[in-house]
C-alpha cells in the first residue's frame, strides 16, 4: 500500500493512520480545508518517512470537486493504491431539527462526499483489479437514536454503501473497509462531556492501519463495541424508542 489518497486528512484519527503508513514509506495525497494544518501533516510524516507528500485544499462539500479527486491522486501520485476517506463533522442534533439545510449540509458532508469518493475510487480499482476502500464510519450508524440520528443516519448510509461495493470489488481483488469507532477523544468531540469507554485517537488510527493493511471488511474499535453494537441492534424497537440516547 505505497500510494494512498487520505481525505480528511488533518482529523486526527487519520493523522494517527498516516504515521503508520509514513513509516512504511509511502506516499501520500492529503486533503482538506485548512492549508495551515494540512502543511503541518505533511511535515510531520515527511519526518517520519514517508517517501513523498502532497497536499491539495478542498472544500469538501463540492462532490463535484470531490470526483475529481481520484483522477488527480493518480496523476500527482503516479497511480492509487488506497483510499482513506476520514472527512466528517459532528453535527448539532438539535439544530438540525430546527434547519433543513443545515441538515443537508451534514448530510451532504458525511454521507455524499464519502460516496462520491467511494464510487469514483471503486471504478479505479476495478479496472486495476487491486486496491483499498476505507471508511472511518462510526457506531452511530448502527441504529437511529433521539440524540443524534442526523450523523447516524449519514453514517449508516456510508456503511451501507460499503457492504454493497464489498459485493461488487470482491472478484476484483479490492479490499472494502469499514471501521466503526466509538467514542474517541479527539477535537471533534472536546466540546462533550467526557464518557465511559472513550477511547484515543492514536489507538484508533493504529486499528485503522491495521485494518487496512489486512483488508478486514468491518472493524468496530475498540473491539467491545462489536458487542455494544450486538445488543443495541437486538433492543424491541418499543423499547428502543423510549430509551433517552
Amino acid at each position: 500500500m505505497n500510494r494512498i489518497l487520505i481525505t480528511g486528512a488533518t482529523s486526527a484519527i487519520a493523522q494517527q493512520a498516516a504515521r503508520h503508513f509514513a513509516a512504511d514509506r509511502a506516499a501520500f495525497l492529503l486533503v482538506g480545508r485548512d492549508p495551515d494544518k494540512l502543511a503541518a501533516v505533511a511535515d510531520d510524516l515527511r519526518a517520519r518517512g514517508a517517501k513523498e507528500v502532497d497536499t491539495v485544499v478542498v472544500d469538501l462539500l463540492d462532490l463535484a470537486r470531490c470526483s475529481r479527486l481520484i483522477d488527480e491522486a493518480v496523476e500527482r501520485l503516479g497511480g492509487l493504491d488506497a483510499l482513506l476517506v476520514a472527512q466528517g463533522t459532528l453535527p448539532d442534533q438539535a439544530a438540525c431539527e430546527v434547519d433543513p439545510e443545515l441538515t443537508l449540509r451534514e448530510l451532504s458532508l458525511n454521507a455524499m462526499g464519502p460516496i462520491t469518493l467511494l464510487l469514483r475510487a471503486a471504478a479505479h480499482f476495478e479496472t486495476q483489479r487491486s486496491g483499498c476502500l476505507a471508511v472511518i464510519t462510526s457506531v452511530a450508524g448502527v441504529r437511529g437514536r433521539r440524540t443524534n440520528y442526523v450523523y447516524g443516519a449519514a453514517k449508516a448510509a456510508v456503511s451501507t454503501v460499503l457492504e454493497g461495493l464489498r459485493g461488487r470489488m470482491g472478484e476484483a481483488g479490492v479490499s472494502v473497509v469499514d471501521i466503526r469507532p466509538g467514542f474517541v477523544e479527539t477535537p471533534m468531540t472536546a466540546h462533550l462531556p467526557k464518557k465511559p469507554l472513550v477511547a484515543t485517537a492514536a489507538s484508533v488510527g493504529e486499528r485503522v492501519y491495521r485494518a487496512m493493511a489486512s483488508g478486514d471488511a468491518v472493524v468496530y474499535t475498540p473491539w467491545f463495541w462489536r458487542w455494544i453494537a450486538l445488543a443495541i441492534q437486538l433492543i424491541p424497537r418499543s423499547i428502543f424508542a423510549k430509551l433517552p440516547i
